[in-house]
């Protein structure tokens, strides 16, 4: 193995791309990009986050967070609640319909890791996902 394909975060970052172009030509129907589902799918998993905290747990620009939340919030998949602890801040929230679009788009995210993980038997598939998420879950 020479040149680039030796260097795994080169590997690593091609595979991010392709599985991001596979995933964007999905979400460009409905709108959106991939920074929008990010955001959606992490809502998903909590009972709401404040502005500041989906920037810092993303890794978005806070300003790049206002601007999804409003196009998320336009389309009626996300939207603001006064915060328990401090009336000055909003909570996002994820809405019913934003629920549903993310059970539509399961599928689809399914046949992209098909498509990017064919090459790979079941069994490689989750050694893959595991190292995939020792790596990642490092602070």
């Amino acid at each position: 193995m020479r040149g680039l394909h030796a260097d795994t975060g080169y590997l690593l970052y091609r595979l991010g791309l392709r599985s991001g172009q596979l995933f964007n030509a999905f979400l460009q129907e409905s709108g959106l990009r991939l920074r929008h589902y990010a955001v959606l799918r992490f809502l998903a998993g909590s009972d709401g986050a404040l502005q500041r905290e989906l920037s810092t747990r993303l890794g978005y620009d806070p300003s790049a967070i206002v601007g999804l939340v409003d196009d998320l919030e336009k389309l009626g998949l996300t939207e603001r609640r006064p915060s328990p602890d401090d009336r000055r801040s909003k909570i996002v929230v994820l809405t019913e319909d934003g629920r549903a679009f993310l059970r539509g788009t399961d599928e689809a995210g399914r046949r992209v890791t098909n498509d990017l993980l064919g090459p790979l038997d079941p069994a490689e598939r989750e050694t893959l996902h595991a190292l995939l998420l020792r790596v990642a879950d490092r602070p």
